[in-house]
């Protein structure tokens, strides 16, 4: 478990909290515990390990980057898939690329609302529920994916 009994391996784990309440601090003090073998409150020690950090609401170099510094990561574990020229979904297949190449074991999705490809409406159970149905593939590889929700 990345941080027992909360964040299992191989389950998907939402995070859902009002904006500000820190999300996004939460997941990026975890992705920089597990880069580094590090610990959150109750979190077990484990071998560091890669993460994929995707995110929809910060940028990666004025935001992100110092923000995993402050949190103490391994950048060099913190990985994320290159989206200039195409938006990830949750049913793209680079997100099970990436994490097979990388033996990347989390994944973090900021914020999921962004990640359900621009055709979905949140609202409506039957756009969403075709994105959702990609999780369990996803659940196959060695990755625990993490998802944050916004409210």
């Amino acid at each position: 478990m990345a941080m027992e009994p909360y964040i299992p391996f191989g389950k998907v784990t939402i995070v859902q909290g009002n904006p500000g309440e820190g999300k996004t601090t939460f997941a990026l003090r975890l992705a920089a515990a597990c880069t580094t073998g590090g610990t959150l409150p109750g979190m077990k020690p484990l071998p560091p390990f890669q993460v994929i950090y995707q995110t929809a609401e910060d940028g990666l170099g004025d935001t992100v980057k110092p923000r995993l510094i402050e949190a103490e990561a391994d950048l060099d574990r913190v990985l994320v898939i290159d989206e200039a020229k195409r938006e990830l979904t949750l049913s793209d297949e680079r997100i099970e690329k990436a994490i097979t190449q990388n033996g990347a074991r989390l994944i973090i999705l900021d914020p999921i609302q962004a990640y359900m490809g621009d055709k979905a409406d949140m609202n409506k159970a039957n756009e969403v529920r075709p994105m959702f149905a990609a999780l369990p593939k996803l659940r196959s590889v060695p990755g625990a994916p993490l998802s944050l929700s916004d409210t």
